[in-house]
């Protein structure tokens, strides 16, 4: 097991060691926010409402996750009923809508902003009548009179600040310091009718569930007939199908991945720390001087002239001699064989067989053969050996 690894496996023992501790010590935190989804449970998802809303409408309910303008450029409806809770659409898919309306069918709309397209065809608007952190919703009818859903949770505050002629009110915002107004109307436009409702927060988990809260949902969509439904639900469901969205939803899975990518991160953060870039080998200057000695040497051996290599043999040797042993090299008297054999330390006798070498190469009209050539190389060379 060498180093690096011991220290990849202790890290990693490290990390996995405080994401137990993160997820031991881990509070639940509760997702306040909304979402307005059919499949989520979190306390402002519509969860509860999708599984009850088949009992609620008598089996009549179908949900469409088509936009609007799609649906109905692809079907054509009998007068029904139709349902949009807190959903955007485009400007066709309202225009579509308040077509079916005007043909004959109902829309409910439950949106705390009403859409442009829907208040520049009716004539209302909707605004901020509330600022209170509670509001009670309550409808008009005497026989409902009982039946109320109270908002203690981010209620948005919003109705109608203006009521016109025909305009029926269905239900108002009552707060204990402001007079009551108006949230939930009843519009005619063409052959049907638009109900439209500024608070949809009742339909959500956290408020279903309240005790009570349940018969105002029921009064309210009792003013629907009794006939087909279409719910148009958020396109938000179709995104959860996405991978990653699972993933990051599922504790487990999204802990495995944070490791993962921290895993990942230190595998790269360490291997750019020892890792560099192959150096390439530089191969060395080659060296021509003996490729050219030999080109010489065979240059003259093929010549076969002799006598011209032994005088420079010669010659570099005298140089070596004045150069290295600094000995006088005019005359190669006794003297001379004498100084050379007590700097070089060899015998007299090749000293002296050396001399007379050296003197033959440096006669030009002496007779040299290729025996006295060798001989002198060898004898110069060991001289300075």
């Amino acid at each position: 097991m060498n180093k690096t690894f011991k220290t990849y496996a202790v890290i990693f023992v490290i990390v996995m060691i405080v994401l137990a501790l993160l997820e031991v010590n881990k509070k639940e935190t509760t997702d306040w926010r909304k979402n307005f989804d059919i499949n989520e449970k979190s306390p402002f998802g519509l969860f509860v409402f999708n599984n009850e809303a088949k009992n609620l409408f008598k089996n009549n309910l179908k949900k469409i996750e088509q936009i609007p303008y799609e649906y109905y450029s692809q079907h054509k409806k009998d007068p029904h009923n139709i349902i949009v809770i807190e959903n955007n659409f485009d400007k066709e898919s309202w225009n579509k809508i308040l077509t079916q309306v005007s043909e004959g069918s109902d829309a409910f709309l439950m949106v705390a902003r009403m859409p442009k397209e829907i208040s520049d065809s009716i004539g209302y608007y909707d605004s901020e009548i509330s600022f209170e952190e509670e509001n009670v919703l309550k409808l008009t009818d005497k026989k409902y009179q009982n039946d109320f859903a109270k908002l203690d949770k981010f209620p948005s505050g919003r109705g109608f600040s203006f009521i016109k002629p025909k305009v029926e009110v269905l239900g108002k915002t009552v707060e204990k310091k402001n007079t009551d107004q108006a949230n939930f109307i009843k519009v005619k436009f063409g052959k049907g009718y638009i109900y439209a409702h500024t608070e949809p927060l009742f339909l959500t988990n956290y408020y279903l569930l309240k005790p009570g809260n349940v018969k105002y949902a029921q009064d309210v969509f009792s003013y629907l007939p009794d006939r087909e439904t279409i719910w148009f639900v958020s396109s938000k469901s179709s995104t959860s199908r996405f991978f990653m969205r699972f993933v990051l939803s599922n504790p487990a899975l999204k802990y495995a991945w944070w490791v993962l990518l921290g895993g990942l991160i230190l595998f790269i953060f360490f291997n750019a720390k020892r890792k560099q870039r192959i150096v390439p080998v530089t191969e060395p200057l080659r060296n021509t001087s003996l490729d050219f000695v030999k080109s010489i040497g065979n240059l003259y051996l093929q010549e076969g002239d002799f006598h011209d290599m032994m005088a420079k043999k010669a010659q570099y040797f005298l140089n070596k001699v004045r150069m290295d042993l600094l000995i006088d090299t005019q005359n190669l008297d006794e003297e001379f064989a004498k100084k050379l054999q007590l700097k070089t330390g060899k015998p007299m006798e090749m000293i002296n067989e050396a001399i007379t070498l050296v003197k033959k190469a440096q006669d030009p009209y002496a007779s040299v053969m290729k025996e006295d050539l060798t001989r002198i190389n060898k004898l110069l060379d060991e001289i300075f050996k």
